[in-house]
């Protein structure tokens, strides 16, 4: 498909925007927008593929009570609103009263180029792309933001080749950066998990999956995971225990965040360096014990019985931050990495795929809406 730039009539297309107002009020809906035409070094891509990621939800439904969302209109009229509560105001004042577009990551066919040669050399190829506003039907980009698929690859195999890829190898990249010889990840049967524990396999890295299910322990097992606790089973302690054992693991990757899980496994660390103690400390052990917390399944408090020592840390890791701070150089060692294995170790599950105004239907949101493992949507934004 080809947009006809030079013509009178000004291509548009649709794009979906969340607002919240000051009143408190979540909206959801799909504006009309001028497909702007591409400067120099930039291109302007057909989106055919872009996921639902947890990151997405901050800005798609921010905290706003999904119990109370309403709908009204229809097709590309569809608007959704849902109360925000008072108190989370104060903390979103420079997003009130804006439409903002959603959509970190997507893929899809550059339709037009701009002048350079880097734009000239992607007119007509699958491209992944990051950057913002990717739940629209169309894309304007700058050439370097996007990354050409080798060939073969569809859009929706490229899709989700940005957040969940670099996230799990950022892991791995942290936990030898800091000095660690293995790792701890909850919630580990999600698509990044999957991800992580292939990564891990091909890398020979001690990897202590914490999933919530049996359901979820068989589905890492049957793909080769070593080391799988489930929180549910009145072992999980114990089971944990052992695994930091075997593994070595001190620093671990919580996607969690709210409750005692961050402290259990500070506590479990602890508990499998004291089995190798050469004697009594009463400070504990001194190897350090990092856990970061990158998610917010669980949004209530972040709870911390301090029975490890005085050796450890809790803190926050982001993925943008961190590919700041490893440099240009090092995330394209990273990037091509992802794009090799976009098939394999990459591979992304999605259980759903929805037009834009499929995204926005009530039973839609309420599904994606839960976070639940194992079940991913992917919007492809030409669906009809």
């Amino acid at each position: 498909m080809e947009i006809d730039m030079d013509g009178d009539a000004k291509a548009t297309g649709l794009e979906l925007r969340s607002l919240i107002r000051k009143s408190g009020a979540l909206e959801l809906s799909l504006a009309k927008v001028a497909v702007p035409e591409p400067g120099p070094d930039q291109v302007v891509v057909q989106v055919q593929a872009t996921p639902i990621n947890p990151s997405d939800l901050g800005l798609l439904l921010g905290p706003a009570d999904m119990s109370t969302a309403t709908s009204s209109g229809s097709g590309a009229g569809i608007v959704v609103s849902a109360k925000v509560p008072a108190a989370s105001l104060p903390f979103l004042a420079a997003r009130l009263d804006q439409a903002m577009p959603v959509g970190n990551e997507g893929a899809g066919t550059v339709i037009a180029a701009g002048s350079s040669e880097a734009a000239q050399a992607l007119r007509g190829k699958t491209v992944s792309m990051v950057g913002g506003a990717m739940y629209a039907q169309y894309r304007l980009i700058k050439a370097s933001d996007c990354q050409e698929l080798p060939a073969g690859t569809t859009p929706a195999e490229g899709a989700s080749w940005f957040v969940n890829p670099l996230t799990a190898l950022g892991m791995t990249e942290t936990m030898r950066r800091e000095g660690h010889k293995a790792l701890v990840h909850t919630a580990a049967a999600s698509n990044l998990g999957q991800m992580l524990n292939r990564i891990c396999l091909e890398d020979g890295i001690g990897l202590v999956n914490i999933v919530r299910s049996a359901a979820q322990a068989k589905t890492l097992r049957d793909i080769g995971a070593s080391h799988v606790c489930d929180s549910t089973s009145p072992s999980f302690v114990a089971d944990l225990t052992q695994a930091l054992v075997d593994t070595g693991a001190t620093i671990a990757f919580d996607a969690i965040g709210g409750g005692t899980l961050a402290s259990q496994i500070l506590t479990c660390m602890e508990m499998a360096l004291n089995k190798s103690a050469a004697g009594y400390s009463r400070y504990g052990s001194s190897t350090h014990k990092q856990v970061y917390i990158y998610g917010s399944l669980n949004t209530a408090p972040t709870e911390l019985v301090r029975a490890y020592g005085m050796a450890w840390s809790v803190g926050g890791w982001l993925l943008t931050p961190f590919l700041q701070k490893i440099g240009r150089a090092e995330q394209q060692r990273l990037r091509q990495r992802v794009v090799a294995g976009l098939k394999t170790t990459f591979a992304s599950h999605y259980t759903r795929v929805v037009s834009l105004q499929e995204a926005l239907q009530l039973d839609n949101i309420a599904a994606y809406a839960k976070r639940a493992t194992g079940e991913k949507f992917l919007i492809d934004p030409s669906k009809a």
